[in-house]
């Protein structure tokens, strides 16, 4: 915290003060408004720019959980990890657009040899690699660890994205049916987190008195969790505008699964934070903090909507 002491030697007059700069709220709604139309734009564009645009923030959303490992003291294989991650939403993204029939069999068979198939050759990797740089005390099967954990808490999760993206109202090419990319459902998960998020912090400022969970987030309050869980739901009926097409009881249920999932995955990402001793995951959003930050609600809320849609079929 700045020291508020006033100075006790004089100041001279002939120096002039330095202008003030924009303030740390005045930050925070330039560059979210900023980052909130680049996301908005790149979604609703084409699913090409899409593509590039969350591949890009899975990879340094991994870049930054890889600094934080190495703040606790690990030495993951950022490059590597990197590179896995960006293959595997890539992968993911190629997938869903092929499915047999009206079912989502051949998407869950050709991701799962995919990604067996490199979970295979990444372990062997990554073990090399320790021995080539192995220089005798290094935790080498730690680092090997928090490499993989990268991957699996966030390239897989955020490559799932991609699965949420598309829609059936496709067409049929010989006995292969094709899903079409449609910007409204990325879009209406957006605004579902947005109000979860808003909800929480709306509810949680005017009502709150009961900690969720102090050890991890001190500000978070079980009435600003009820406050978000509401709002979600409304925005989920609300979202029958956007989406005409998807039942109101699909919506309600993809609204609740945000409600509970979003604020366990912040949860999550602060209890990551405070394990490693890191204030923020990183600073590329000034006033925001990382895209860890920004996008840790995905982590938890994209695989049970995935396994949810998939299993719907």
């Amino acid at each position: 915290m700045p020291d508020s002491t006033p100075p006790t030697a004089p100041v001279s007059s002939n120096i002039s003060a330095a202008p003030a700069g924009p303030s740390n709220l005045r930050l925070r709604v330039i560059y979210g408004v900023l980052g909130a139309a680049l996301l908005l734009g790149s979604v609703w564009f084409s699913p090409w720019t899409f593509g590039l645009f969350f591949a890009a923030v899975q990879a340094v959303m991994l870049w930054e959980f890889y600094r934080m490992m190495r703040a606790g003291g690990y030495a993951p294989a950022t490059w590597i990890g990197i590179g896995a991650g960006i293959a595997f939403f890539l992968l993911a993204g190629l997938l869903s657009q092929e499915l047999a029939g009206n079912n989502h069999v051949l998407i869950v068979r050709l991701f799962l040899k995919s990604v067996a198939s490199l979970a295979l050759v990444l372990p062997v990797i990554l073990v090399l690699r320790e021995i080539a740089i192995w220089k005798g005390g290094e935790k080498a099967f730690a680092n090997i660890g928090t490499t993989l954990l990268g991957i699996l808490y966030v390239s897989l999760p955020m490559a799932l994205l991609t699965v949420i993206a598309q829609d059936k109202p496709g067409g049929y090419s010989g006995n292969t049916y094709y899903e079409t990319y449609d910007y409204r459902r990325v879009f209406a998960l957006l605004f579902l987190i947005w109000a979860s998020d808003i909800g929480a912090y709306a509810a949680g400022k005017t009502f709150g008195k009961h900690k969720l969970a102090p050890k991890i987030s001190p500000g978070k309050t079980w009435e600003g969790w009820a406050g978000g869980f509401v709002l979600t739901l409304v925005v989920g009926w609300a979202l029958g505008y956007l989406l005409p097409d998807l039942p109101l009881t699909h919506r309600l249920v993809a609204a609740g699964v945000v409600a509970v999932f979003a604020p366990l995955g912040d949860l999550a990402e602060s209890m990551l934070k405070r394990s490693v001793g890191v204030k923020d995951s990183g600073s590329i959003m000034p006033g925001h903090g990382g895209l860890l930050d920004r996008f840790d609600a995905f982590l938890l809320v994209l695989p049970v909507l995935a396994l949810l849609q998939l299993l719907a079929g």
